[in-house]
C-alpha cells in the first residue's frame, strides 16, 4: 500500500499536476481502492474544519506582512545597508545576500518570497560588481530557504498543526539552529573567496559614518521582527495575533512613508491571495489524505513495520533523512511536508526521539528541498527573475550550501540541545 501510494504521488507531479491536486488525487484513490466506507464524504466536513483552525489565520497574515514591506520599499533599503555592513568580508554583496534574506526572512515566513525579493534587488549587481554567477546566484537561492527555519515560519506553523506541538515552543527550538545556519551560509563563502578570491568581485568599501548612517533602515524589519516573535513569546498576542499585529506595523510603516499606491496594494492584496490559496488549498487537501491514511490503517501499519524491522532508533532516523533529501528532490517541500509527517512523526515518537528536535531537522531538510535539482523551487525562482543564462549555474552555486544544510543536521543529531535548550525555559 505504501508503495502505491508513493508511486501514485510521484507519478501525478511528474505529470506536472498541481501539488493540491495530487494530493487530493491520492486521497480519493486510497479511499476507493483500500476502503469499504465512502471515505470521500468526510472531504466537506475535514475541509471545514481544517479551514476553521485559527492557527491557519496566520498564514495569510505573514504573507501580506512581507508583502507590503516590499512595497513600502523597506526591503530595498534593508539590502542597501545589509551591502554596507557585510559587504567588506570576503564574498562581497554574497554575504549581503545571506544577511538581506535573513532580515527578510525574519518578516515574512516565505522561502519563494524571501527568493524572490532579494533576487530583484540583488541581481543587477552582480555583473555590474563583477561577481561570478554561480555562487552569487546559490548565495540568493540559499539566502531564500531561511524563511522557512527563521521564526516566524509558515511551514513549522503547518508542523505544529500537524504534530501537535506548541507553535512557540517550536520557534525556539528554529531559533539556535537558524542563526547558526546564517553563520555557516557566510563562513563557506568567506572560505571560498579565500580559497578563489576571484569568486568575490569588486569589494565595496563603506564608511563608518556610511554604514551608522543606514542603521535607521535595518530598524523597521528587527522592529517589526521583535513586534512578532515579542507578543507571542510574552504571552500578549498568539500565533495568529501577533502576525495580525505585524501587518499593522508593515502597513503603518509604509503609510508613514507615503510608499503606497493603489497599484501596489492592489498587487500586494493579489499575490497575498494567490500564495495563500496555493497553501491553504495544499493544507485542506492534505489533511483529506491524512484522514484517509488513518482509516485505512496505514499510518499504524508503519509504525508497526518499522518496529519490527528491529533497526536501531539512529538507524532508523538516518533512513528517514535519506528518504526526505531524495523526495525533496522531486517533490514540492510544502506538500512533502504536509503529506509526509503526519506518517513520520508517529514513527519517530516510537524511537524516542522528541518531536520538537526532529520539526528542525525535519525544516531544514525543507530548506534543502529547495535548492536541491531538478526541482528546488527557488532555483527556478532565482533563475526566473535573472531571464538569462544558464540555469546550470544557479545548482552548481546552490550545491555547497546543500552540504552547509547537511553539516547542520549532523550537528543537530550530535547535538541535540542546540534545538532544545530553549524550548525548556517557555
Amino acid at each position: 500500500m505504501l508503495i502505491f501510494t508513493l508511486f501514485v504521488l510521484l507519478g501525478l507531479l511528474a505529470l506536472s499536476v498541481a501539488a493540491a491536486v495530487s494530493v487530493g488525487l491520492l486521497g480519493m484513490s486510497l479511499a476507493v481502492f483500500y476502503s469499504t466506507l465512502p471515505l470521500t464524504s468526510a472531504l466537506g466536513e475535514i475541509a471545514w474544519s481544517t479551514s476553521a483552525e485559527f492557527l491557519l489565520v496566520a498564514i495569510p497574515l505573514y504573507v501580506l506582512m512581507g508583502e507590503l514591506l516590499v512595497c513600502s520599499g523597506a526591503a530595498g533599503r534593508m539590502y542597501g545597508a545589509a551591502s554596507k555592513w557585510l559587504s567588506w568580508l570576503p564574498g562581497g554583496l554574497m554575504n549581503s545576500n545571506i544577511g538581506a534574506s535573513a532580515l527578510f526572512s525574519a518578516t515574512s515566513g516565505s522561502s519563494v518570497a524571501t527568493a524572490a525579493t532579494i533576487s530583484t534587488l540583488a541581481l543587477p549587481e552582480q555583473e555590474r560588481k563583477g561577481y561570478p554567477a554561480p555562487l552569487f546566484l546559490g548565495s540568493i537561492a540559499a539566502g531564500g530557504t531561511l524563511g522557512i527555519l527563521i521564526p516566524p515560519s509558515i511551514n513549522m506553523i503547518l508542523f505544529a498543526l500537524i504534530a501537535n506541538l506548541s507553535v512557540p515552543k517550536l520557534y525556539l527550538a528554529a531559533t539556535i539552529p537558524s542563526i547558526l545556519l546564517c553563520f555557516m551560509f557566510v563562513a563557506v563563502i568567506v572560505l571560498a573567496c579565500l580559497i578563489r578570491p576571484e569568486l568575490g568581485g569588486h569589494r565595496q568599501h563603506a564608511s563608518w559614518a556610511e554604514r551608522l548612517s543606514c542603521l535607521p533602515d535595518l530598524l523597521p524589519p528587527l522592529a517589526i521582527f521583535a513586534l512578532v516573535v515579542g507578543a507571542i513569546y510574552s504571552g500578549f498576542a498568539t500565533a495568529s495575533e501577533s502576525a495580525a499585529l505585524g501587518v499593522l506595523a508593515a502597513f503603518g510603516l509604509g503609510l508613514w512613508r507615503r510608499a503606497f499606491t493603489w497599484q501596489t496594494l492592489g498587487q500586494a492584496f493579489e499575490s497575498t491571495m494567490r500564495t495563500s490559496g496555493m497553501i491553504i488549498f495544499i493544507t485542506l487537501a492534505a489533511f483529506f489524505l491524512n484522514f484517509v491514511l488513518s482509516a485505512i490503517g496505514l499510518t499504524s501499519s508503519l509504525v508497526s513495520f518499522i518496529t519490527d524491522l528491529q533497526l536501531s532508533p539512529m538507524t532508523t532516523l538516518l533512513a528517514i533523512i535519506l528518504f526526505y533529501i531524495v523526495l525533496g528532490c522531486f517533490m514540492d517541500t510544502l506538500a512533502m511536508l504536509i503529506t509526509t509527517a503526519p506518517l513520520v512523526v508517529p514513527v519517530i515518537v516510537a524511537l524516542g526521539f522528541d518531536p520538537l528536535w526532529f520539526g528542525v531537522i525535519l525544516i531544514v531538510l525543507c530548506e534543502m528541498g529547495q535548492i536541491t535539482p531538478p526541482f528546488g523551487m527557488n532555483l527556478f525562482v532565482v533563475q526566473s527573475i535573472r531571464g538569462k543564462g544558464n540555469f546550470m549555474d544557479v545548482i552548481y552555486g546552490a550545491l555547497p550550501f546543500c552540504l552547509v544544510l547537511l553539516l547542520l543536521i549532523a550537528l543537530l543529531i550530535c547535538f541535540p540541545q542546540l534545538a532544545l535548550w530553549l524550548p525548556q525555559f517557555a
